[in-house]
């Protein structure tokens, strides 16, 4: 009798490329929003609307999954602000159970996400003039103080920048409780401003932009020599030394010292530990490219190195299984993912194809927009195939026409195991020639399914919009969303016969 049962036909909408799509469930419309969002206008929506719905999701879901999700998009995902967006909304509907003083302790991990966290509370419960944060939700204030025993001075002295709401500010707003005298004074310190600086990039850096020097020579050899004692003191992050890449070649550093950079970049342990986002690394590849050094070639190699080592629990696929990779490069993907960033979701689309691809003994990868092309790159050197794509891709338009994808399978005779697409799911058709029925993708996969009857088509979802070209629920159709390369553990899980969010569900309370 279970297989006996009523199936409520999937409702259907209008894309932004006014075609017919499938809405997602409220679930999976929550964790796709959630994980492709980076706080900053999208192509077809703004901040503010994105906000709101999720806002309007996180109303319609159960607590209890909003609080995993909030904990997995900061610990798995690697995201900071939306973890932060998901505990203060959650405290809104919740009291009394315990469940937000769990997330906070599960979202914060720096000593600067106690007043982010403080300040988007105030922002979302419009806290202004004299209210402000007078009253604050017990859970979420349980949840901070216990924040407050888990950094040294360090780690607080690191963070406490000017900002609307500093570390004394929220240390006179939580409340929290010294566990012995050492703490005590530590917080005696936050409240009287007098933390130790700490040894930082930052701190050095903005030390000796205030000094005066005789000439330029002078200025040149003090940031060369602050460079070289800050690697070789151990202490710049991983993240720090990606993103000053550009500044230490430029400083003239020594041989040595770019030695030093390249084992630390491309150190396995270092990697893992780093829990960069893939896209980074693409960053900090571009930057370099435009370098104009001798040792640039050494730093384009480590992280090379560095990629490769971040790919090794990845679950690829052997020779038994073929696989299809098709990366969307529409118009719409070239929308940066902030307001301060150089990397657009078309490369976050390719980067995580080619991370994917590396991984797969037999496989093709191509790009479409107007028309659709297979690209053959070597399964190495994963940064160098993203950037051949990238400048390619002018070569395939810039519409949305990712039903060519199926239909040139269907018209090849070509039976694939795998067809992964890297999109924003907005797809559509921009050849009117073309019939109606020719160019659905409903359609078109239920045609090919008869070519290949074992097929699988993952759609990853890289922004959020809510919506898919194709129901996910049924003729193995499965969607996959975010920016991280652990989007791969949810393939491995699906692949497992798992579902989407089973990841999340496995996160305990």
């Amino acid at each position: 009798m279970k297989f006996n049962v009523f199936r409520k036909a999937k409702e259907t909408v209008t894309n932004y490329g006014q075609a017919q799509a499938y809405v997602l469930d409220q679930r999976t419309d929550l964790y796709s929003a959630v994980v492709t969002t980076s706080l900053s206008d999208k192509f077809y929506e703004t901040t503010d609307n994105r906000i709101d719905r999720i806002r309007a999701l996180i109303a319609r879901n159960d607590p209890a999954f909003v609080a995993r999700l909030a904990i997995y998009t900061r610990n798995k995902m690697y995201m900071r602000s939306i973890p932060l967006v998901l505990t203060v909304e959650l405290a809104k509907t919740q009291s009394g159970n315990g469940i937000v003083r769990k997330v906070v302790k599960g979202v914060i991990q720096r000593a600067d996400e106690i007043t982010e966290l403080l300040a988007y509370y105030q922002l979302a419960n419009q806290r202004t003039g004299t209210k402000k944060l007078n009253k604050l939700s017990k859970q979420i204030q349980h949840g901070l103080s216990d924040a407050f025993n888990r950094f040294d001075e360090y780690q607080f002295a690191k963070y406490d920048r000017a900002a609307e709401i500093r570390l004394k500010d929220a240390l006179f707003i939580v409340h929290p409780k010294a566990e012995n005298e050492v703490q005590q004074e530590l917080f005696n310190k936050i409240a009287k401003g007098t933390l130790d600086t700490p040894y930082t990039w930052e701190t050095e850096l903005s030390a000796l932009g205030q000094q005066k020097f005789a000439d330029e020579k002078e200025k040149r050899v003090a940031f060369r020599k602050t460079w070289e004692a800050l690697i070789a003191s151990g202490k710049l992050g991983y993240m720090a030394l990606l993103r000053n890449l550009r500044n230490i070649l430029e400083a003239g550093v020594s041989v040595q010292t770019i030695e030093k950079v390249c084992d630390t970049l491309s150190n396995i342990h270092a990697v893992g530990k780093s829990k960069q986002l893939p896209f980074r690394f693409l960053a900090a590849y571009r930057e370099i490219k435009e370098v104009q050094s001798d040792f640039a070639p050494m730093i384009l190699d480590a992280l090379e190195t560095a990629v490769s080592h971040s790919v090794v629990n990845i679950r690829g696929f052997n020779s038994e299984t073929s696989v299809l990779i098709a990366c969307d490069v529409s118009g719409s993907m070239q929308k940066a993912i902030s307001a301060k960033s150089k990397i657009l979701l078309y490369d976050i689309g390719l980067m995580l194809a080619m991370l994917l691809q590396s991984r797969c003994e037999r496989v093709q990868t191509g790009m479409f927009g107007d028309t659709w092309k297979t690209i053959q790159v070597s399964r190495k050197n994963i940064l160098a195939n993203v950037q051949e794509f990238y400048n390619r891709e002018g070569e395939v338009g810039y519409s949305t026409n990712g039903y060519l994808v199926i239909k040139d399978l269907i018209t090849r005779g070509k039976a694939v195991d795998k067809v992964m697409i890297f999109t924003d799911c907005q797809l559509w058709n921009s050849n009117t020639a073309v019939g109606t029925l020719e160019s659905s993708i409903p359609w078109l996969w239920r045609q090919y399914k008869k070519i290949a009857p074992r097929a699988k088509l993952y759609l990853f979802d890289l922004a959020g919009y809510g919506n898919t070209p194709i129901d996910v629920q049924q003729d193995d159709v499965y969607l996959i969303a975010g920016w991280s390369d652990k989007i791969f553990d949810v393939l491995a899980a699906l692949e497992d016969g798992e579902h989407a969010l089973a990841e999340i569900e496995k996160i305990e309370l």
